[in-house]
């Protein structure tokens, strides 16, 4: 993990679906002496890895054991139903669980959805190992799929069409890092992820930086050069 003073990088796990691109390109805005490295792995991989001080800090699906851990809730996302093209439900904007009730559900093995029992429909035969191989079933007219919209669209295929499930569990996104006290790049890093603006009280200045209601110095311009030549 990256120590108070050291500024070789940041590191930023992530679970597949999640799209910290915003938030590295506002990085490299504040941040270009620091790169911003990301890492994709699975939830449980990316809490363990936190954990170990391989990355500092992570965007990760609940649920997760917090222990030792912070965690801020950044977004929860939609639930969809995959479904092939020419399926009855794709007539319709939405789809509730009733829809699904006399639907092959499939289950992968990588599920992140908080079911609170049965999934909704029929049971397949197996389990999927994985959400791709799910899809991939999906595509053969095996079964249908219930999962966050981010992760639909990460194996989107254009003979796959996908409609919410209104009233579906939700997936909630976070932001962990572990329950320490916090280092000048933890905190520019939270502040982004809130929203703060580079002027934020709560985000540390870097030392070249005027402070907050002090405008930078003015550049003396080429066209400032030209002007004063004329005089």
């Amino acid at each position: 993990m990256t120590e108070p003073g050291e500024s070789a990088s940041f590191r930023l796990g992530y679970v597949p679906g999640a799209t910290p691109g915003k938030w590295a390109r506002i990085w490299a805005e504040r941040r270009p002496d620091v790169p911003l490295e990301l890492l994709g792995a699975a939830t449980a991989e990316v809490v363990d890895q936190v954990r170990s001080g391989a990355v500092d800090a992570g965007v990760v699906r609940l649920p997760i054991d917090r222990t030792r851990l912070h965690a801020i809730p950044l977004y929860t996302e939609t639930t969809v139903v995959v479904v092939p093209t020419e399926h009855v439900l794709t007539a319709v904007d939405d789809a509730g669980l009733d829809d699904l009730a006399d639907e092959i559900v499939l289950r992968p093995q990588d599920d992140t959805l908080p079911w609170p029992g049965a999934l909704p429909g029929h049971a397949a035969t197996f389990d999927p190992t994985t959400t791709a191989e799910a899809i991939e079933l999906v595509a053969a007219g095996v079964g249908l799929l219930v999962l966050p919209q981010s992760l639909a669209r990460l194996h989107h295929r254009r003979d796959l069409a996908q409609r919410p499930v209104t009233d579906a569990p939700q997936s909630s996104v976070v932001l962990t890092w572990p329950d320490a006290e916090n280092t000048e790049l933890m905190e520019e890093f939270i502040g982004i992820v809130r929203g703060r603006t580079a002027n934020s009280s709560r985000t540390p200045r870097r030392p070249d930086s005027p402070p907050p209601g002090v405008p930078a110095p003015a550049k003396r311009g080429r066209t400032g050069r030209r002007a004063a030549r004329r005089r």
